[in-house]
């Protein structure tokens, strides 16, 4: 019994899982970002796959062009307008192709900056 257990396979389960993001989470910028990026440790399914960003007040702000990269089916990434100085949540949903779905959420914040000119 004991030789046919430990010939069956093992069923490993696995989520895709945020390796890292930019920015990073809870992070305090001296300049806003011109975009977020989330890389995952296992390929997104793109149709599946999204995120946003919103500010203090619940707003989504991002330009709503949240993709999978071409180049790199475990990135997910949008773009922002220009921030004022705050704190910025970004909330994601994506499914891998695993079949397994992360939701989850980071937040950055910006802090008062101005354009130094020469």
């Amino acid at each position: 019994m004991l030789a046919l257990t430990l010939s069956l396979p093992a069923v490993v389960e696995s989520h895709a899982v945020l390796v890292r993001s930019v920015p990073a989470q809870r992070s305090v910028l001296e300049a806003p970002p011109t975009r977020v990026e989330l890389w995952f440790n296992e390929r997104l399914e793109p149709a599946y796959s999204r995120m946003s960003v919103l500010d203090e007040a619940n707003a989504q702000i991002d330009l709503r062009d949240a993709a999978v990269a071409a180049d790199d089916a475990r990135r997910l990434s949008v773009s922002l307008p220009p921030l004022a100085p705050g704190r910025y949540r970004v909330e994601f949903r994506v499914l891998s192709v695993d079949g397994h779905v992360v939701e989850s959420r980071l937040t950055f914040t910006v802090k008062s900056w101005s354009r130094k000119t020469p």
